[in-house]
Parts: C-alpha cells; sequence; structure tokens
C-alpha cells in the first residue's frame, strides 16, 4: 500500500486527511472480506485534530496509544506497509513499534502507566486516552502524579462522548479531568466502535 508523506520540520511524517481515510477504508475492506482474523478499531472524523497534535512530535518523542491507534502509528512515521502488515496479522488494537517509539495497550487505561513511567525517565511523552479512560481512577492518578512532579508528558483524551457504545456523560455524569498537562479534542466518529458496522465472520 503506497501512500506518500510530507515531512514537518521536525522531522517526523505527517500525512494528509485523505491519506489517512484511504488507509483506514482499505483496512475496512480487508476485515469486511474476512482477511484479518481479529478485531479492528478504525479511526475516522478526527484526521484534522490529530494532524496538528503531531505537528508539535518530535521523532524522538515516545507515543502510548489505545486499541484505536492506526492514526497515531501512521502520524508518528511507521511506515504505512509496515502498519497495514501488522494489522493483517491481527494486531491492530495492540500495535508495537519499538524502533519508532510507539507502544499501545487494548486494555482500557492500561498503557497510562506505562507512559508515566517512561516519562519519569526525563524523556518527551504524548499519550492518548479516551474519554472513557479518562474518567478511571488510573488516570487521575497519572495525571496527579505527573503534574506534581512536573513530568514531560502530554495526555490527549479523544473525546468521541461514548464509553465504548453509551453516551458517556450517562454512564460517569459529567466529566473533571482537564489540567494544564491534559490536551484534550472531541469528534465525531465516521466508523463504529469495533468492525466497520458489517458483521464478519471470524
Amino acid at each position: 500500500m503506497e501512500i506518500c508523506c510530507k515531512h514537518c520540520s521536525k522531522g517526523v511524517q505527517i500525512l494528509t486527511a485523505t491519506e489517512l481515510i484511504t488507509f483506514e477504508n482499505k483496512i475496512a475492506l480487508e476485515f469486511e472480506a474476512g482477511h484479518i482474523k481479529a478485531p479492528v478499531h478504525l479511526s475516522g472524523g478526527n484526521e484534522e485534530e490529530l494532524i496538528r497534535i503531531f505537528r508539535e512530535v518530535k521523532e524522538s518523542d515516545w507515543i502510548f496509544s489505545t486499541h484505536r491507534n492506526h492514526y497515531h502509528a501512521l502520524l508518528k512515521g511507521v511506515p504505512p506497509d509496515m502498519v497495514f502488515a501488522e494489522i493483517m496479522k491481527g494486531n491492530s488494537i495492540n500495535l508495537q513499534f519499538p524502533e519508532y517509539n510507539f507502544f499501545t495497550s487494548a486494555i482500557v487505561g492500561g498503557i497510562l502507566p506505562i507512559a508515566l513511567g517512561v516519562a519519569m525517565t526525563g524523556q518527551k511523552v504524548w499519550c492518548f486516552l479516551g474519554d472513557m479512560a479518562a474518567e478511571t481512577g488510573i488516570f487521575h492518578e497519572c495525571e496527579k502524579y505527573a503534574e506534581a512532579e512536573k513530568l514531560p508528558i502530554t495526555f490527549i483524551v479523544e473525546d468521541n462522548g461514548l464509553s465504548v457504545c453509551t453516551p458517556t456523560n450517562c454512564v460517569w455524569q459529567g466529566t473533571s479531568w482537564y489540567k494544564p498537562i491534559t490536551g484534550h479534542y472531541r469528534y465525531k466518529p465516521t466508523w463504529p466502535h469495533q468492525g466497520s458496522g458489517k458483521w464478519v465472520t471470524f
């Protein structure tokens, strides 16, 4: 799968929104054809927000992500062919590219203490999480510790308004997780929580 990339001044590959969407559409087709023998969590609707954020990410920075991680890997500079190959192997929800300082966890909140630990070594960390994970105790503990110790970590809450398939505000009755070290953006997803919206038999 050939996708051209532009480079920002800091050396990290930046794909366009169209290129990101094209990549996920390709993954959806492979999933619907039954070629991916595992769950996939597609990204969509947040292309421009992520492109803006990743313009600030340096090649040496660390990225920690969630089960919905394809865009993050591509924008960190992992070659599209490499990301595609791992997804086809069934690793969509737990992509790991140590040579690019890129790690994920499919466990809600599971990546947070790992990201915090790396930040404790003094290295710059960007940690992505959803609005559901942002309501958990592990996030509040990590955020509080990072802020108190002035660690070089930025948490990014990707808020699609849903905790799996239930409105987050209904589940948690409001939100209270904004602090100086936490970024946030809202978006309307173009894909369902899991899969492409079509039944697939693994």
